[in-house]
């Protein structure tokens, strides 16, 4: 607590600087593929969620809408990001042992030892020059578990996207996290 209290200030501009918090409700809008899509709920419909022109319909029970928005948004980046890593696997000539999705809150992407490429969800929400930025880096993992220079070699072997996504993450990727 004294540690806390004699940074008081730096805490507080922290906090205010945190982007603003968005609850996916009706209404709300939501990037796919970093294009703003509104959720629109349709209680009478069914089929869960989907894309529609600029709206992301929602089916069901109102209080089922946030589950049906995470749902569909990490189906989406799984099926976005599995078609990423096929073709950077291929062109790198390597070979991932899995894909997982998760919703983690310090990594947007991650490579095991054992080969398993892991990406967070919230990555759907982000433009697809960084989907495939971060596609390649864990891919190019699998051949060199460290940042060396062969590493960053193979990324930009595998992307041309690199400084422009590395820049668009910092800038950016704290708003994805508030997001939900």
């Amino acid at each position: 607590m004294a540690l806390l209290m004699s940074h008081v200030d730096w805490v507080a501009d922290r906090l205010a600087a945190l982007p603003e918090a968005v609850p996916f409700v009706d209404g709300a809008m939501v990037p796919v593929c970093g294009v703003p899509h509104r959720i629109r709920h349709v209680p009478s419909a069914r089929g869960g969620a989907w894309l529609h022109d600029d709206e992301l319909h929602v089916a069901g029970a109102p209080e089922f809408l946030r589950r049906r928005v995470v749902d569909f948004l990490r189906a989406e980046a799984r099926r976005r990001l599995s078609a990423l890593v096929s073709v950077k696997a291929a062109l790198g000539g390597v070979t991932p042992k899995r894909i997982v999705v998760k919703d983690t809150s310090s990594r947007w992407g991650s490579c095991a030892p054992d080969k398993t490429l892991a990406f967070s969800w919230r990555l759907v929400m982000a433009p697809e020059f960084v989907q495939d930025y971060v596609a390649a880096h864990e891919v190019a993992h699998i051949g060199h578990m460290n940042h060396g220079k062969l590493f960053w070699a193979q990324v930009d072997r595998l992307t041309p996207h690199t400084k422009v996504a590395i820049a668009w993450l910092r800038h950016d990727g704290a708003r994805l996290q508030r997001m939900g």
